[in-house]
């Protein structure tokens, strides 16, 4: 017996117990509570108390009081937010960038994860080692490489100047170009990744019937590839919109002190300011828009998924 038939009989065996099922799916979901639902609640917790008069920690939630339960919770920093325009615009900014990096990922990378998963069987695995070559370099110096080649004495600028384009060093470095390049180039393997894999598993059969009845190569692509596709697409978006809309790294290095981002907000409002109810506040309200997305994405997943078992 292989070792692959002795595992698929211990799952079975496993699933086909009461308390096998409960473990299996027990275990994840304990994974998740822990690590994911008791610190947000602990953030929210923090954004609705109120601070105490010698502004160290914070007054107690609930309280008896001559026999009487009172609770105190504050939503002021949820109001101020949602009034303050300069809280409201850092939202839209942080989103705006977002969005941008993953249009600007998903069209380089669509064709960049088409070709990988239309390149021969033998150099697939030197194509995916070039493009998780980045990952083996720090973080931070692949930003401060970035500042290296954007800066008005870098890289760029002496290039375009020795060859006569431009008489004058161009601003790169701290402006919108500066960012959404940055984020571009870190974000654009987390788009690539998840649409070579689904489409390494298209079946080109669906490709070639489509091509015997008449139907050209451009309406092949659209009409059959990219709908097919779709899950990549979605997944590829999520992986870069999500931690875009709270990046603070790039921002920071590369947009500049006047950059509008809700990470650089977290930062000042923990850090420089001590406000620690506001940047839960801020923290809180970041997670509601970014967990709109991944609701909206675990939707299309489950209807196609009930539509597939029809």
């Amino acid at each position: 017996m292989t070792k692959l038939s002795q595992h698929t009989t211990w799952m079975s065996r496993l699933l086909g117990k009461p308390w096998g099922r409960w473990s299996l799916i027990g275990a994840p979901y304990f994974w998740l509570c822990l690590f994911f639902l008791l610190p947000f609640l602990i953030v929210f917790k923090i954004s609705i108390s109120e601070l105490a008069d010698t502004g160290i920690g914070f007054l107690p939630m609930a309280e008896i009081e001559n026999g009487v339960l009172q609770l105190r919770l504050k939503f002021s920093n949820y109001v101020f937010l949602l009034t303050d325009s300069l809280y409201i615009k850092t939202y839209l900014s942080s989103l705006r960038y977002a969005l941008v990096t993953t249009l600007v990922c998903l069209f380089l990378g669509y064709p960049f994860a088409y070709f990988l998963a239309r390149s021969p069987a033998n150099i697939r695995p030197t194509l995916m080692m070039l493009l998780m070559l980045p990952f083996w370099t720090s973080f931070l110096l692949r930003i401060y490489a970035w500042k290296g080649l954007l800066d008005t004495n870098g890289l760029f600028n002496q290039l375009l100047m020795n060859i006569g384009l431009i008489d004058q060093p161009l601003k790169m470095m701290h402006t919108a170009f500066s960012l959404q390049l940055g984020m571009v180039y870190v974000y654009l393997p987390f788009m690539v990744l998840p649409l070579y894999a689904n489409l390494v598993k298209m079946d080109l059969r669906l490709l070639e019937a489509a091509a015997d009845l008449g139907a050209r190569p451009w309406h092949i692509f659209w009409r059959i590839t990219v709908p097919l596709s779709r899950n990549g697409i979605l997944a590829g978006s999520m992986l870069v919109f999500i931690p875009c809309v709270g990046e603070y790294v790039i921002p920071a290095l590369l947009g500049g002190p006047d950059t509008l981002s809700i990470g650089r907000v977290l930062w000042d409002e923990f850090f420089n300011n001590n406000d620690w109810a506001m940047a839960s506040s801020v923290a809180v309200v970041m997670m509601i828009l970014i967990l709109g997305p991944m609701a909206w994405f675990n939707r299309i997943q489950a209807a196609e998924a009930s539509g597939g078992a029809r």
